[in-house]
């Protein structure tokens, strides 16, 4: 699954963790600094927000550019020179380009975000001034939206279009790599269609579930800093009191919270979409077999391999209405809870509209960042029980011992037990 798309992946990965978190932090710790030195120096304290896309080619953003531009090369020449992998090109800096896609989505939607304050705060003086505001400032600000928003849907379908082709190349260099060792794997239940079938849906849903995992790591170093100033504003929190940082602190403790029932309600769901996958290869292939062999497919196996869809069907439908109550539970709280955390301070009037509306959005992101597997669970059961049927083929180029269930199906002689 990685092998054949990464170069040495287990190293790999480590190795991009490592030098993402190098940069990051270098930047934040006197990386951004530096490109004063440069003439692209970072934004004057206090200083208010450039409003609209001009933002996206100020100084500080240009240094950005630069900086990303440099530690994305030397990650890709040391490994183009350590091991010199047939995709590097596309997992590498492909890879990097959807990073940096990325970064500039999450950087529309907080320039969106310093766009909401004064907007507001506008509005909010018109509404309560008559007269102190003319229509054309209304205006005005409603067109630098519409900026932002066109260059945020030009990003996006750019963005789409580009994933799309970068995932299938990762799957055919999975069908590559499979198809080459055709021989080794022939024999496990099922190869054909994990070959075909388990390979695109690995794919496909790698591709939602990668792009929102970059989305939310992207969020939260863009947001946090955002969320924590705009925490000056709200000195107290309801049953808690006033501590530092209450906005980081209930958004980081209400998405824990969130995360862990739901990993709890849904701990047997990546069993059960296992093993549903697995009874349903064995109705099909007996009913392929009935296609050529008139001894094969007859009522009473049907029945019975039917009866184990059956029933694997129904007790996955059991344990996912008790994972939906908890999901949909915990959604709806979510959908009032940084409201509820803010009465306080709007009933001392101690924000203004435009504040209020930075905080509520500021808010919404970290957290919705935070509870990226509340969010994915459901799609990640499906990866699980995916990875877990691939793995069958890892397992045989690795010479490592296969699961029971595929063991069984070989030394039967390639015919499916249904104990």
């Amino acid at each position: 699954m990685f092998v054949s798309f990464f170069p040495k992946p287990k190293l790999f990965f480590t190795s991009a963790v490592l030098w993402s978190l190098v940069g990051v932090l270098f930047w934040f710790f006197g990386g951004e600094q530096l490109g004063a030195t440069f003439g692209l120096p970072p934004a004057a304290a206090g200083a208010p927000p450039v409003l609209g896309i001009p933002i996206f080619w100020t100084r500080p953003f240009l240094w950005f550019y630069l900086y990303f531009g440099f530690m994305v090369g030397a990650f890709y020449l040391f490994w183009r020179t350590y091991d010199n992998h047939p995709w590097q090109n596309w997992s590498i800096l492909g890879s990097s380009l959807i990073l940096f896609s990325t970064y500039l989505s999450v950087q529309i939607y907080v320039a969106l975000n310093n766009w909401r304050g004064p907007f507001f705060d506008l509005f909010q003086k018109a509404l309560t001034t008559p007269g102190s505001v003319s229509a054309g400032e209304l205006y005005s600000m409603f067109s630098i939206y519409a900026w932002i928003g066109a260059c945020g849907m030009a990003l996006f379908v750019a963005t789409r279009f580009f994933v799309s082709h970068y995932i299938f190349r990762w799957r055919t260099a999975m069908n590559d790599f499979y198809m080459a060792n055709w021989e080794r794997l022939r024999h496990i239940e099922g190869a054909s269609q994990r070959v075909q079938e388990d390979t695109m849906r690995f794919s496909t849903t790698m591709e939602g579930l990668g792009v929102a995992l970059i989305d939310s790591a992207m969020t939260l170093i863009a947001f946090l800093p955002l969320l924590a100033q705009l925490s000056s504003h709200v000195k107290l929190l309801p049953l808690v009191g006033e501590i530092p940082y209450s906005l980081v602190v209930a958004a980081v403790a209400w998405s824990i919270f969130g995360t862990l029932i739901l990993m709890v309600a849904g701990i047997k769901l990546p069993g059960l979409e296992f093993k549903n996958q697995r009874v349903e290869a064995a109705y099909r292939k007996e009913l392929v077999y009935g296609e050529d062999d008139e001894a094969r497919a007859q009522p009473p196996t049907v029945k019975e391999l039917f009866s184990h869809v059956r029933r694997n069907y129904f007790t996955l439908y059991f344990h996912y209405a008790y994972f939906n109550v908890v999901r949909s539970g915990f959604i709806q709280a979510d959908a009032i809870f940084s409201s509820v955390i803010l009465i306080p301070t709007i009933a001392a009037g101690t924000i203004t509209l435009g504040i209020w509306q930075q905080i509520s959005t500021a808010f919404g992101q970290v957290s919705s960042s935070f509870q990226y597997l509340v969010s994915a669970w459901p799609t990640i059961v499906e990866l699980l029980s995916i990875y877990k049927r691939l793995h069958a083929f890892e397992a045989t180029l690795d010479g490592e011992p296969l699961q029971d269930i595929d063991q069984r199906f070989i030394e039967a002689g390639g015919v499916e037990e249904h104990a």
